[in-house]
């Protein structure tokens, strides 16, 4: 188990490889037309999700938008913090998460996004873990001195739940379900994203 001085290391050891948001959508362009992926594991199935999460992330970067009281809460943001992010490129979850964090930031001269992959960076991941697994996308929010303000992630609350509550009907996530999840996200326009951290970031 990792003290938390250890924890502090390896936060600040992941910031120094850290990249934004630009750099990260560039290496996910990259990626998808190579036919390759980020993480150790490059199988089919993994490559083909990359190349559809490109897709998924070029269509939410023109599309997302947030509400009127939403963006003056983000622009009156005081605290200054980094929003560190592990993610990869095959996960879907990433794929609609990453924009939306990508335009929250954007509204917010307070919030520094940077990101991470997950196999990279194993100790970070193990740090952070959500119910012992070592669920991406994982947002841990810093403050200047890289003390932990808040984590979320993987997904939004909404999300969480309509994921429990299938495993407690059917045992495991069938593609079926995995695709209605999808659809979801496509409804819900990042909204149920940013009503999480705003509730978080007030908390904070």
């Amino acid at each position: 188990m990792q003290t938390l001085l250890d924890t502090s290391a390896v936060i600040k050891q992941s910031l120094e490889q850290a990249i934004d948001y630009n750099t990260y959508f560039e290496q996910i362009k990259n990626f998808s037309e190579a036919q390759k992926t980020s993480g150790l594991e490059q199988s089919k199935s993994r490559i083909e999700f990359t190349i559809l999460n490109f897709q998924r992330m070029k269509r939410l970067n023109k599309t997302i938008t947030i509400d009127e009281n939403a963006v003056k809460t983000l622009q009156s943001l005081q605290q200054i913090q980094t929003w560190l992010v592990i993610t990869e490129a095959w996960c879907g979850d990433s794929a609609q998460v990453t924009p939306v964090l990508n335009k929250i930031a954007e509204l917010s001269p307070a919030i520094d996004l940077k990101f991470v992959y997950r196999d990279e960076n194993p100790e970070l991941m193990d740090a952070f873990l959500t119910n012992g697994g070592r669920s991406i996308p994982k947002l841990i929010a810093l403050d200047t001195n890289l003390e932990v303000l808040f984590t979320w992630g993987p997904r939004p609350s909404i999300a969480t739940q309509m994921v429990a509550d299938y495993k407690e009907n059917h045992g495991m996530l069938t593609p079926e379900f995995k695709q209605d999840l999808q659809l979801w996200y496509t409804k819900d326009k990042g909204k149920n994203i940013v009503d999480d951290l705003l509730k978080l970031l007030t908390e904070a």
